[in-house]
């Protein structure tokens, strides 16, 4: 884990302003690392079990 700082990749979201990074999700879509918030990650939980690409979210 680098020590940049985060960003959501769904809504821009930056891991100091979303709190503790441990609760964030980290998926790869097409060969990219992506990260996603806690409240992204919850609101879309059924897309990312389903493995659905953000882009269909």
């Amino acid at each position: 884990m680098s020590d940049a700082t985060r960003t959501c990749d769904f809504c821009g979201r930056t891991e100091s302003d979303a709190g503790r990074l441990l609760l964030w999700t980290t998926a790869v879509e097409n060969g990219q690392h992506k990260d996603f918030c806690d409240r992204c990650s919850r609101e879309h939980l059924r897309s990312l079990e389903a493995k659905l690409d953000s882009e269909w979210w």
